[in-house]
């Protein structure tokens, strides 16, 4: 039996692989690392989540081996707060595996002390990634996926924020000037009725507008659309409007137009690194007809790592479009509704997604005009077009080839 110590891998004496397992906090993290023959390397040590923490964590690994291949780091999925760390390690070239918590929780299990611990936790994570046979590390891919998961869930946030912004300027706007929705055939949610509310927010200041100056407003706002004949029209409305004048609804609805705005310039700026990130990347999911830079970056952001769904029905019942199950004694139902569990945002994405192959790809048209003709929904034949859509998908990424199915 020969001794080893932590200086004869300092010397490269020997070729075993180390382990390291990190237990993530908001706050501190700790580490430890053992050798692939049970030895402990590194006693478990607190390191901060900031910068001087993570260059501690990188001196202390560096000085276990000359090669960063022979380490491998990792750590649970926890929410967001292992993210920066692993963004650094992955920069550092360092192998880094995001291990799923099921996987730990079985090896807590079996420890005989049942012993739950910051310090406990770092070695059952590293005896975990000893016991596996195969590893999936995380690649500068990986990254950008995280991005467009937290960018994707960034938009329909500030999606639902915009739509209660306008439901409230609806609400303003009929107590103000009820008259002025039905002038606005498209509605009032567009840039020429904001331009005209932002600087008349009450049928009052629209009334003493001069015409020149009300006209020039709504055709440069609307480039075109509005001709001087409607500013006419709209003036004779608006003195002739039974809105109540307060001036507390003018500033109501000069602020929401603001925050409505200010919304949409933020929508913009997220959707164009979606589009830088996924431009970059170049993913085969782009070669489904129908799917845009936005609904792919959506798609791919969720899912992640293919690898995690060993099946095209693990995807599916990710996304929660597989049918639920319902069963009593002898009866079995035969039609059911979607599951709709697992990623609402991945759902969601899919099911637009589907929308716009239907109407870009002949197989999937078909697909889609045979469960109408059973009877389904709209909506529910759309939801088994995103179900066959999913197993194309994961084919697609799983083998990493395009779409050819015309």
């Amino acid at each position: 039996m020969v001794d080893i110590t932590v200086s004869d891998f300092m010397k490269g004496r020997y070729n075993l692989m180390i382990y390291v397992g990190i237990d993530i906090a908001k706050l501190n993290h700790f580490a430890s690392a053992i050798s692939s023959d049970g030895t402990e390397l590194m006693k478990p040590f607190k390191f901060t989540n900031d910068g001087d923490g993570f260059q501690m964590l990188d001196s202390r690994l560096s000085a276990l081996s000359y090669e960063d291949d022979s380490i491998i780091i990792g750590l649970e999925s926890t929410a967001h707060y292992g993210d920066n760390l692993v963004r650094y390690l992955v920069a550092c070239n360092y192998n880094v595996c995001v291990l799923n918590p099921i996987k730990t929780s079985v090896m807590r299990k079996d420890n005989i002390r049942k012993t739950k611990t910051d310090k406990v936790d770092t070695f059952i994570i590293a005896k975990t990634l000893m016991m596996q046979d195969s590893y999936r590390f995380v690649s500068f891919y990986d990254l950008d996926l995280m991005d467009l998961k937290q960018l994707g869930r960034f938009r329909q946030k500030t999606i639902k924020q915009r739509t209660r912004l306008k439901i409230q300027l609806t609400s303003y706007v009929d107590q103000a000037f009820p008259e002025l929705q039905y002038f606005f055939k498209s509605g009032l949610h567009q840039k020429a009725v904001y331009a005209l509310l932002k600087e008349a927010p009450s049928p009052q200041g629209i009334a003493s507008m001069h015409m020149t100056h009300l006209s020039h407003l709504l055709v440069t706002a609307s480039h075109g659309h509005f001709k001087k004949e409607q500013a006419k029209e709209l003036r004779v409305l608006a003195q002739k409007s039974v809105g109540a004048s307060d001036s507390s609804l003018s500033i109501q609805i000069t602020h929401t137009i603001a925050q409505i705005e200010l919304l949409d310039s933020q929508l913009n700026s997220v959707e164009a690194e979606m589009t830088e990130i996924m431009k970059f990347n170049d993913p085969v999911i782009m070669t489904i007809p129908g799917i845009g830079y936005i609904n792919g970056g959506m798609i791919l952001g969720e899912i992640g790592d293919i690898h995690r769904f060993p099946s095209p029905s693990k995807l599916l019942a990710f996304a929660g479009l597989d049918p639920s199950v319902y069963q009593s004694g002898n009866y079995s139902a035969r039609r059911t509704r979607m599951s709709k569990r697992g990623s609402r945002v991945l759902r969601y994405a899919l099911i637009n997604a589907a929308h716009n192959v239907v109407k870009n790809n002949a197989t999937f048209k078909a697909y889609y005009d045979k469960k109408m003709a059973e009877g389904r929904s709209h909506y529910n034949a759309l939801g088994h077009c995103a179900g066959k859509l999913v197993r194309i998908i994961w084919k697609m990424l799983t083998d990493g080839v395009e779409f050819n199915l015309d």
